[in-house]
Protein backbone atom coordinates (compact mmCIF):
# COMPACT_ATOMS: atom_id res chain seq x y z
CA UNK A 1 0.00 0.00 0.00
CA UNK A 2 0.90 3.43 -0.97
CA UNK A 3 0.14 7.29 0.04
CA UNK A 4 -2.46 7.66 -2.84
CA UNK A 5 -3.79 4.29 -2.23
CA UNK A 6 -4.84 4.86 1.42
CA UNK A 7 -5.74 8.43 0.59
CA UNK A 8 -8.01 7.07 -2.17
CA UNK A 9 -9.31 4.38 0.56
CA UNK A 10 -9.69 6.41 2.97
CA UNK A 11 -11.76 8.88 1.37
CA UNK A 12 -13.99 6.22 0.26
CA UNK A 13 -14.71 5.68 3.55
CA UNK A 14 -15.07 9.32 4.76
CA UNK A 15 -17.65 10.07 1.76
CA UNK A 16 -19.86 6.97 2.38
CA UNK A 17 -19.87 6.91 5.73
CA UNK A 18 -22.47 9.49 7.63
CA UNK A 19 -20.52 10.34 10.86
CA UNK A 20 -24.03 10.07 12.61
CA UNK A 21 -26.02 7.53 13.65
CA UNK A 22 -24.80 4.21 14.96
CA UNK A 23 -22.53 3.98 11.86
CA UNK A 24 -20.77 7.41 12.93
CA UNK A 25 -20.21 4.98 16.21
CA UNK A 26 -19.05 2.23 14.13
CA UNK A 27 -16.58 4.82 12.19
CA UNK A 28 -15.59 6.56 15.14
CA UNK A 29 -14.48 2.94 16.58
CA UNK A 30 -12.39 2.32 13.36
CA UNK A 31 -10.65 5.50 13.38
CA UNK A 32 -9.58 4.85 17.12
CA UNK A 33 -8.61 1.17 16.62
CA UNK A 34 -6.59 2.87 13.85
CA UNK A 35 -4.53 5.70 15.94
CA UNK A 36 -3.97 3.12 18.56
CA UNK A 37 -2.48 0.27 16.79
CA UNK A 38 -0.01 3.11 14.99
CA UNK A 39 0.44 4.56 18.22
CA UNK A 40 1.21 0.90 19.26
CA UNK A 41 3.92 0.64 15.80
CA UNK A 42 5.43 3.60 16.51
CA UNK A 43 6.32 2.82 19.94
CA UNK A 44 7.71 -0.90 18.61
CA UNK A 45 9.58 0.61 16.58
CA UNK A 46 11.45 2.94 18.54
CA UNK A 47 12.19 0.32 21.57
CA UNK A 48 15.01 -2.02 21.75
CA UNK A 49 15.06 -5.89 21.73
CA UNK A 50 13.77 -6.78 25.11
CA UNK A 51 10.65 -3.82 25.01
CA UNK A 52 9.99 -5.16 21.14
CA UNK A 53 9.38 -8.70 23.28
CA UNK A 54 7.26 -7.01 26.20
CA UNK A 55 5.15 -5.02 23.29
CA UNK A 56 4.75 -7.77 20.75
CA UNK A 57 1.36 -9.51 22.47
CA UNK A 58 -0.22 -5.82 22.86
CA UNK A 59 0.60 -5.17 19.05
CA UNK A 60 -0.71 -7.95 18.12
CA UNK A 61 -4.07 -7.47 19.95
CA UNK A 62 -4.00 -3.97 18.50
CA UNK A 63 -3.55 -5.37 15.20
CA UNK A 64 -6.42 -7.53 15.07
CA UNK A 65 -8.56 -4.66 17.28
CA UNK A 66 -8.21 -2.48 13.94
CA UNK A 67 -9.08 -5.29 11.88
CA UNK A 68 -12.17 -6.43 13.60
CA UNK A 69 -12.93 -2.81 13.96
CA UNK A 70 -12.37 -2.59 9.76
CA UNK A 71 -14.86 -5.58 9.68
CA UNK A 72 -17.68 -4.23 11.56
CA UNK A 73 -17.56 -1.10 9.69
CA UNK A 74 -17.41 -2.52 6.20
CA UNK A 75 -20.88 -4.99 7.76
CA UNK A 76 -22.27 -2.08 8.95
CA UNK A 77 -21.65 -0.08 5.66
CA UNK A 78 -23.29 -3.28 3.37
CA UNK A 79 -26.22 -3.35 5.97
CA UNK A 80 -27.20 0.55 4.91
CA UNK A 81 -26.48 -0.13 1.02
CA UNK A 82 -23.03 1.85 1.19
CA UNK A 83 -20.14 1.01 -0.86
CA UNK A 84 -17.62 -0.58 1.15
CA UNK A 85 -15.74 -2.03 -1.73
CA UNK A 86 -12.62 -0.66 0.33
CA UNK A 87 -12.61 -3.58 2.28
CA UNK A 88 -11.59 -5.78 -0.09
CA UNK A 89 -8.64 -3.13 -1.08
CA UNK A 90 -7.10 -3.44 2.06
CA UNK A 91 -5.97 -6.51 0.85
CA UNK A 92 -3.26 -8.07 3.46
CA UNK A 93 -3.02 -8.18 7.05
CA UNK A 94 0.27 -6.14 6.29
CA UNK A 95 -1.70 -4.02 4.80
CA UNK A 96 -4.10 -3.59 6.95
CA UNK A 97 -1.97 -2.51 9.51
CA UNK A 98 -0.08 0.06 6.82
CA UNK A 99 -3.51 1.20 6.31
CA UNK A 100 -4.27 2.15 10.19
CA UNK A 101 -0.59 4.00 9.79
CA UNK A 102 -1.59 6.13 7.14
CA UNK A 103 -5.17 6.90 8.66
CA UNK A 104 -3.22 8.45 11.82
CA UNK A 105 -0.96 10.59 9.92
CA UNK A 106 -4.21 11.78 7.32
CA UNK A 107 -5.80 12.52 10.61
CA UNK A 108 -2.56 14.43 11.92
CA UNK A 109 -2.39 16.49 8.31
CA UNK A 110 -6.58 17.19 8.75
CA UNK A 111 -5.82 18.39 12.12
CA UNK A 112 -3.48 21.30 11.48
Amino acid sequence: MNWDQATQIFRQIESAAPNRGDLGKFKRDFLNAAIVYARVRTDWQLADLERRQEMDARRTQAHNAFIDACNILSRQMAKQDLDMSWRAALGSRKEIGDFACYIHSLLGLAAR
